[in-house]
């Protein structure tokens, strides 16, 4: 596979990046790392006016010709330690002919160039345990688990449906 890849910021208003968003996102929800069910078609058809109207919100496409093939969306928020904003990472997602080419660490330096444009002091994102090719690009990419002190551990992401 030769194709150049090209990483770019989605423009929602673009009809091409609003379909490659829904497209993407119905390729990671149909995934056992995304829970292995597609998502209602209620939700893909809201979700680009949503991020394009959310305030902090921004993602990532990766580009193989005109075929997307990798996409993050991340959403900036406040860190109260620091005073300074930061992003979260919350949808990574490289297709299944894709993987293992780096597209997900080059999007992830797209999301980095960004971060520090908007003078953020950190990422963070969450990674199930048995995601275990995610783990080894985040750990490259210097991602590590979240401690304040070794004696009470590294940090979990617990959630609560309403």
């Amino acid at each position: 596979m030769n194709q150049r890849i090209e990483i770019r910021q989605a423009n929602f208003c673009e009809a091409a990046d609003r379909q490659a968003l829904q497209r993407l996102m119905q390729e990671y929800a149909s995934d056992p790392m995304g829970g292995g069910h597609p998502l209602p078609e209620s939700v893909i058809e809201a979700l680009p006016d949503k991020l394009l109207h959310y305030p902090g919100a921004f993602s990532v496409i990766a580009w193989s010709d005109d075929r997307p093939v990798g996409l993050i969306n991340c959403f900036e928020t406040l860190s109260t330690f620091k005073a300074k904003p930061l992003v979260n990472i919350h949808d990574v997602v490289v297709s299944a002919d894709y993987r293992g080419l780096g597209i997900a660490y080059q999007m992830l330096e797209c999301v980095e160039r960004i971060a520090k444009e908007r003078d953020c002091c950190k990422l963070t994102l969450e990674v199930l345990q048995g995601n275990e090719r995610a783990r080894q690009v985040y750990l490259a990419f210097g991602f590590a688990g979240y401690e304040l002190d070794k004696f009470y551990g590294q940090a979990s992401f617990w959630e609560k449906s309403l």
